[in-house]
């Protein structure tokens, strides 16, 4: 027997007995305890909090509709941003506040944030209304660790500095019923010297492709139609597998899966990202036509001392062989403005780099100065008027190419997945194109969850606008 089930059934027997626990309050008031998860940063915490939801609700939490209103709240943190840290912190305060007139409130903190050890220190010290802590490599223990918590009534702080193991078939609710994230590994082995998650996540530890494959088929057979595949670098895929294999080949068999409609992925790093790779996506018809294609800056030096393993060029050449082969192809990016030593010339080379390649989004970011990475010892940090003022003209370049290339689409009817009814307009709804574009459109919110031909009338920057036809 695995150390991996042993661990599962251990957890399963701290589930039922925190739902012991939930049952008897219920049958003594008459009311359910509820639960809020708050998520900060990318798609693997939001797919952790997604396993936190399925371990609550088999404990006999019923979901808030507000953080106000639960009687549990957690933090699922990320530190990749000194922003998002700060976000934490504030909530952190307003419960503080909000505990004095609900004393039985529980609240954890967990994900990333937590790895760190002055963030621990600090909450120790600074929110003792922090009922639990842990981070990222004990998400399993989640329920042993509440047991206690719930018994002892004090602080609970339990946080791994590693862990190799990978436990499977956590409860997990999923926030859409049409699609699906699939982490198929965890970790990073990088080392990009602005960025704190190989020091939080931990070294690069892969899923089994049986276990990747027998997920998808339970999520396929369940109506899901989309599945998005996670990992820091899906390049890496498959290295130190028992039996290893590639990412381009793990693409392969999961495109073989019958019934499964779209195959998206994040991230790959351009650094390693293979001919194999590129024809995988040219050649499979259910993998979509989008590579996050993270570029950071377009200038060679500062690529270097940002450890990542490319130019300028080579940066290019790939884009080039990406569209070459895959000539329908839509590209989006990650850029980091202000990064130490940044002059304005090579700022010039990211605005060079986006007029060239012609990204339908990009998420960008003003450099933030992580403790422990080594960006943030270098000399020169820059001026925070001058990283405003380039930050200004990036968005400024980076929105006219999205909006000329968005223009390129009016009159053209794409397949669109539709997903949710959109926030800015009830009459709509909102879906995304095979290429990751974002489409408003007017239709019944029975066509939610299915494919629909919409045909292309208008478009904004972040958008466009269509018709059902």
């Amino acid at each position: 027997m695995s150390k991996e089930y042993n661990e599962l059934e251990l957890q399963k027997t701290y589930i039922e007995k925190v739902a012991k626990l939930n049952n008897t309050y219920y049958e003594q008031t008459g009311k359910r305890k509820s639960f809020a998860v708050l998520t900060f940063g990318c798609q693997m915490n939001a797919h952790d909090s997604e396993k936190l939801e399925g371990m609550l609700v088999e404990m006999g939490y019923d979901k808030a509709s507000s953080e106000k209103e639960a009687d549990f709240v957690i933090h699922n943190t990320c530190c990749v941003r000194e922003n998002a840290e700060n976000k934490v912190y504030g909530n952190l305060g307003i419960l503080k506040n909000l505990k004095k007139s609900k004393p039985d409130l529980k609240v954890a903190v967990c994900g990333c944030m937590m790895q760190q050890d002055t963030v621990i220190e600090k909450i120790k010290t600074s929110y003792r209304n922090v009922n639990l802590i842990f981070g990222t490599f004990n998400l399993h223990r989640f329920p042993q660790l509440l047991h206690t918590s719930l018994e002892t009534n004090s602080m609970i702080i339990d946080v791994w500095k590693e862990h190799d193991e990978i436990i499977e078939d956590l409860p997990i609710i999923r926030e859409f019923k049409h699609k699906a994230s699939v982490n198929i590994m965890y970790g990073c082995n990088n080392f990009c010297s602005y960025c704190i998650v190989p020091y939080v996540r931990g070294r690069e530890r892969s899923r089994d492709v049986c276990d990747i494959i027998k997920e998808i088929n339970s999520l396929v057979s369940s109506g899901i139609k989309e599945i998005t595949l996670l990992g820091q670098n899906v390049n890496s895929y498959g290295i130190g597998l028992e039996n290893p294999t590639t990412f381009s080949g793990l693409l392969r068999e999961i495109n073989k899966i019958d019934g499964i409609k779209r195959i998206r992925f994040m991230t790959p790093h351009p650094k390693d990202l293979s001919d194999d790779l590129i024809d995988a996506i040219r050649d499979c018809e259910h993998i979509c036509k989008h590579i996050h294609l993270p570029v950071q800056s377009g200038n060679t030096e500062i690529l270097k001392k940002m450890n990542r393993h490319y130019t300028k060029n080579s940066y290019l050449a790939l884009v080039g062989k990406i569209k070459k082969e895959i000539p329908d192809v839509t590209l989006t990016t990650d850029i980091i403005v202000g990064f130490p030593g940044e002059t304005e010339e090579q700022f010039l080379d990211t605005l060079d780099v986006i007029r060239e390649v012609k990204y339908t989004t990009a998420y960008t970011f003003i450099y933030s100065k992580r403790t422990g990475t080594p960006a943030a010892v270098m000399d020169c940090q820059i001026d925070e008027d001058v990283i405003k003022d380039r930050f200004g003209r990036l968005l400024e370049t980076l929105n006219s190419g999205i909006y000329e290339l968005n223009q390129s689409f009016v009159g053209q009817t794409m397949s669109v997945l539709a997903e949710d009814v959109s926030k800015q307009d009830e009459a709509l709804l909102t879906g995304r194109t095979d290429g990751n574009i974002l489409v408003h459109f007017k239709s019944e919110k029975s066509a939610i969850g299915n494919f629909v031909n919409v045909k292309i009338t208008d478009c904004k920057t972040f958008y466009l606008i269509g018709e059902v036809c």
